[in-house]
């Protein structure tokens, strides 16, 4: 990652480390985030269940601990062995989260310095962003990046992943980014298909390193308007329905943009381009 990051805020600690990070609204939802889940369990549970003692941290939970029980439960469907770490950056809602507690599951106080022992193989950071500036983003996906477990070429492993993004208040849409510890990989544009009028409604759901770059002369603008064309001609497959178009779209845009995944996960009403396709320019 070439841009150049902006300084992040220190929070006071008890511990050692400083806690990195502000204090945001925290709002949450049950079931916000299953879509960004099964992504996750779908691309990255190899990963998962390669490592022995896989951690994944769900950074920034928020005011209720729903997304990381969840994100446990939902891990744990493809990789047995997972164990997931919420992080919050406030106090009082990591003591209302310790009740909820379990095997596999804990909570802990800490912010983008993400504290765990090790490297964890995941770490999720959902609405965590939006309350930043764009200036502040690089410096946060350099942290966090660098706190994943490293690419083993040895077994093939590409090493830990950092999916930061932003999803409406029920989770019908969304739109986030896929790291490595090499930086940046991919966006994934996910969204109940019945809820959506144009593929650019998604544009409000971007997260915060592309939302101010949706303007004319910006790739993700062009992306966005190469979607809503593909939408528009793809009409005709309405008739089957909504998911029927949603392919006969993507297959079109795929043809212009690299695409990176299938008609299987086409059909959940998502879809995944290379991140530098979309990257702002500058």
């Amino acid at each position: 990652m070439t841009v150049r990051a902006a300084a992040l805020p220190r929070l006071p600690s008890s511990g050692r480390t400083p806690v990195v990070g502000t204090v945001t609204r925290g709002t949450t939802n049950p079931n916000r985030l299953r879509r960004m889940d099964r992504w996750i369990a779908a691309v990255h549970g190899a990963e998962l269940r390669r490592a022995e003692h896989p951690v994944t941290v769900d950074l920034g939970y928020g005011a209720a601990p729903w997304t990381a029980v969840e994100l446990l439960h939902r891990l744990r469907s493809v990789a047995p062995r997972t164990h997931v770490v919420g992080v919050e950056i406030e106090p009082a809602r990591v003591a209302a989260a310790r009740p909820y507690e379990r095997e596999g599951l804990v909570f802990r106080h800490g912010g983008f310095e993400v504290p765990v022992p090790g490297r964890p193989l995941l770490v999720r950071a959902a609405n965590v962003l939006r309350q930043y500036d764009e200036a502040e983003v690089a410096a946060v996906w350099q942290r966090l990046c660098a706190r994943l477990a490293p690419a083993d070429p040895a077994t093939g492993s590409r090493g830990g992943l950092l999916v930061e993004g932003t999803c409406d208040e029920i989770g019908r849409r969304h739109v986030w980014v896929a790291l490595g510890p090499e930086g940046p990989r991919t966006v994934t544009f996910a969204t109940r298909l019945g809820s959506l009028e144009r593929p650019s409604d998604l544009a409000e759901r971007l997260p915060k390193a592309l939302i101010h770059r949706n303007v004319p002369g910006e790739p993700v603008h062009a992306f966005l308007r190469d979607f809503d064309r593909a939408w528009a001609a793809a009409a005709p497959y309405a008739s089957y329905g909504a998911r029927q178009r949603w392919i006969r779209a993507v297959r079109d845009l795929a043809a212009h943009w690299p695409v990176t995944d299938g008609p299987v996960r086409w059909r959940q009403g998502e879809v995944t381009v290379r991140w530098e396709a979309l990257a702002p320019r500058g």
